[in-house]
């Protein structure tokens, strides 16, 4: 079954409290670099001037390269020119003549040089391979001749001149040669200065949108109104820097935005640059980084001369974590100078900004707890803007958004759609529009209905429905009892989420879910929501087990939540009686390997026995109320064997002993096969005639 309350919060207790107890971080600044990242001066004496002769360092490099290659490749030309012959002196070549070792036909005249092959078996030669063998001799006299013709050996001549071996040596060489040369040719005509093409690595890689190409204002963004109004000094100063001078005073020079992944950061970003209407840089973290030390740094710098040159623009640093991770500490594995390197650059570059300089640094993190401190400190990234997930105002006008792309019914509530959507981000929401509108698609409706709204946020959150699995009688019992139980609960509880509806049809993992639906966004957790929560988890297991006998891996995610609950209650919530008003979750910074623990081991064995005993008190309440309301959990578990998924209205009423009122499947198929079927010509109808409005379809129980 593996189920969980479709409750976000419950899910994610531990992401909750980082956002919770997110320490505030005070950023020290120093003495401002100056202009060390600035333009150099490039006068008649400077590093820049005319009199400093041209860089041909790039062009000696690649000529020592290719010297160093043609060397070698002469060498082994040369010294390979035997072709895998051994070199014998004449009288031995001789003997082997006279012991008739030589395979006859194989004797070659060549000049100076006397060809023959072994035979096989030759003791001290070949051994089970013939053995290709060559002897020098002076070929200004004829005794080799005289010596061959007296043995009566037939041999033949291969009159080639010397320049043919010469060429066929060389002619790996020459072809290597040209090679290099070919590669040579290219590199100077792909540009990038002093290395060719090798210099185009230290080129940045960032995406140039001018004015024009930028769309996106602040009418696009929703449910971030904060961080809008946080930024919009950021527009004004790029519409209008003198206002800012007038008085003195100096717009920030970086903004770093934060939050959960798919809040808008990007989009927010994109929002300043249409606003303001000037050009967007925008470039990736990881784009700075690559196999060669140093080409991060060198595209630091690239990026921000042209970003000088098209001033005032904005640039966008996305994933800045790439790159900006605090140095010197924790484990770092391949890469660790190339990531210092490229952000001691970004430090440098953004130093170097002068009063005037119409260039707005934006970058974005999931993760600036993990940033260096000379990145966030004031002078740099000196506004920290927090783009986090949208509340139920701001998840109601992001589907607005959204909503203008696709036709809905009349009927669509937006309002009780946000309520459904607790800690979806505005990706999120963006997917559970367009997901609402393929399934619209696919069952041919003219508009977006409610029911597809709830069916793509379900789609979009646990996965898709498994309607066409195969389940067993006996699973499906246990799967019954084990959401009737936390269904009951859910009602019984007063300061568990209410609930929403409760399903036995698998759903991506799931065997089946019990769905809540929270009265308003929560961003804290109390000690009675927290305990009727942990009762709803146990209720699954204990009604599973008093109905089949038995116990399952059903409830392997119910038993891990209550266990993440209890101890985040003991560890940093301080709800334990015996440990007190103390946090003993340490920090996170994720940097090493193994946790931080700074207790005592006599301190982690309390911790065990008060989560055990946490939640050992949950479970016998849990047993308790469902043994008192047994009968409920069998109506409600029979009801879910029948319609698969029951709504709260639903759950209400098997509660108060009253019936469905509702057919099933069953009772609709029954009812169709009872009803007499209309006559063509004396004749009953069949197919689609008998019934012209269904098209012969059954009707759906839903």
């Amino acid at each position: 079954m593996n189920d969980s309350l479709s409750n976000e919060p419950l899910r994610s207790a531990s992401s909750e409290l980082q956002r919770l107890d997110a320490p505030v971080r005070l950023a020290m600044s120093d003495e401002d670099g100056g202009q060390r990242g600035g333009q150099r001066p490039s006068g008649p004496g400077g590093p820049g001037g005319p009199n400093m002769p041209p860089q041909r360092g790039g062009r000696q490099v690649l000529g020592w390269v290719m010297a160093a290659a043609l060397f070698g490749l002469l060498i082994l030309a040369f010294s390979s020119s035997s072709g895998g012959q051994k070199e014998v002196k004449w009288n031995d070549f001789m003997n082997l003549v006279r012991q008739k070792a030589i395979d006859p036909g194989s004797v070659v005249v060549d000049g100076s040089r006397v060809t023959a092959v072994v035979k096989e078996n030759v003791q001290g030669w070949s051994g089970a391979k013939p053995q290709p063998i060559f002897a020098k001799v002076d070929d200004t006299k004829d005794y080799y001749i005289d010596d061959l013709r007296a043995e009566r050996v037939d041999f033949n001549f291969n009159e080639r001149s010397m320049w043919t071996m010469v060429l066929i040596q060389l002619l790996p060489v020459i072809l290597i040669i040209l090679v290099i040369w070919f590669i040579a040719r290219s590199m100077r005509g792909a540009g990038g200065g002093p290395g060719g093409m090798l210099g185009s690595f230290g080129k940045s890689r960032h995406r140039m949108q001018t004015k024009e190409q930028v769309k996106v204002t602040f009418g696009d963004v929703a449910g971030v109104d904060e961080a809008k109004e946080e930024v919009q000094e950021i527009v004004e100063f790029l519409k209008n820097p003198k206002r800012f001078s007038r008085l003195g005073g100096r717009i920030p020079r970086g903004v770093l935005l934060s939050g959960p992944p798919g809040c808008g950061k990007t989009l927010l970003a994109k929002a300043i640059a249409g606003e303001a209407d000037v050009p967007f840089f925008s470039i990736s973290g990881s784009d700075f980084v690559e196999m060669f030390v140093g080409v991060g740094a060198s595209r630091v710098r690239d990026l921000f001369k042209q970003a000088k040159e098209n001033s005032p623009c904005i640039i966008f640093l996305d994933e800045i974590d790439a790159v900006g991770r605090r140095r010197g500490g924790g484990f770092s594995s391949g890469g660790h100078d190339e990531r210092e390197q490229t952000l001691n650059a970004i430090l440098v570059e953004m130093d170097g900004f002068d009063a005037n300089t119409q260039v707005i640094v934006i970058a974005s993190t999931n993760r600036p707890d993990v940033l260096d401190p000379a990145l966030t400190r004031p002078g740099r990234f000196d506004r920290q803007v927090a783009v986090n997930l949208p509340d139920l105002v701001g998840r109601r006008q992001i589907l607005a958004v959204h909503a203008k792309k696709v036709k809905l019914a009349e009927d669509v509530d937006l309002e009780k759609v946000a309520r459904g959507t607790p800690m979806f981000s505005g990706a999120d929401l963006a997917a559970l529009i367009n997901e609402a509108a393929i399934i619209a698609t696919m069952a041919d409706k003219d508009f977006v209905e409610l029911a597809d709204l709830e069916e793509a946020r379900d789609k979009v959150r646990w996965g898709r429905a498994n309607k066409s699995r195969k389940i067993e009688q006996q699973e499906r019992v246990a799967t019954a009892y084990h959401e009737a139980g936390h269904a009951v609960l859910q009602v019984l509880l007063e300061h568990a989420d209410p609930l929403h509806k409760v399903t036995i049809i698998p759903r991506g993992q799931a065997m089946g879910a019990t769905f809540s639906l929270p009265e308003k966004d929560r961003y804290g957790f109390g000690r009675k929501h927290v305990l009727a929560t942990l009762r709803v988890l146990c209720g699954g297991r204990i009604a599973e087990e008093r109905k089949t006998g038995d116990t399952s891996s059903g409830a392997s995610m119910d038993i891990k939540m209550c266990t993440q609950y209890a101890r985040a209650m003991i560890l940093q919530w301080g709800m334990s009686d015996r440990l007190g008003f103390v946090n003993y979750a340490g920090s996170d910074s994720r940097e090493m390997f193994m946790p931080e623990r700074d207790y005592s081991p006599e301190t982690a064995r309390i911790i065990d026995e008060e989560t055990r005993r946490i939640i050992d008190e949950a479970y016998t309440q849990a047993q308790q109320l469902l043994t008192d309301h047994w009968d409920k959990v069998v109506a409600v578990a029979e009801a879910l064997l029948k319609y698969e998924t029951l709504q709260r209205d639903d759950v209400d009423r098997l509660m108060r002993g009253e019936s469905m009122g509702k057919p099933t499947v069953a009772d609709l198929l029954a009812g169709e096969s009872a009803r007499p079927k209309p006559m063509i010509d004396g004749k009953p109808a069949a197919g689609p005639d008998a019934e012209p409005g269904l098209g012969g379809a059954i009707p759906s129980p839903a």
